[in-house]
């Protein structure tokens, strides 16, 4: 079966970097959506990251545009989140995400199929 595991959260001041990683096991990765997505307690997961399955177009949510990278190691089959930069307002549990259903917006949880258990990122002054 397929299956996503992160890695590479933790803890960092503001104004400090973390690169979270997703490990895409039992198909190849290249034909699928890949995205990232956070949450907080009580509130709605939110798309941060995408790249689209045909043409690897990226996309991001406007709080992280040009603080955020999405790229692939398509030999790997691993896919990163390099985040810059950061703000107390990034903390979360962070999570990578698969799928195939491209009538969907790139950051919307609906796109997406196959998720990730999360790793939490904790950004602090």
């Amino acid at each position: 079966q397929v299956q996503l595991d992160e890695s590479g959260g933790g803890s960092v001041q503001t104004g400090g970097s973390l690169r979270l990683s997703c490990t895409f096991s039992g198909s190849a990765m290249n034909s699928y959506h890949l995205g990232w997505f956070r949450q907080t307690p009580g509130k709605e997961r939110e798309g941060v990251a995408a790249v689209s399955a045909a043409f690897r177009n990226t996309y991001y949510t406007d709080s992280v545009k040009g603080r955020f990278t999405i790229s692939e190691d398509k030999s790997d089959n691993i896919f990163y989140l390099q985040m810059d930069n950061l703000i107390a307002e990034d903390t979360a549990t962070y999570y990578c995400a698969a799928g195939s259903k491209t009538r969907y917006p790139a950051l919307h949880t609906d796109r997406y199929d196959i998720w990730g258990q999360g790793t939490q990122v904790t950004v602090s002054s």
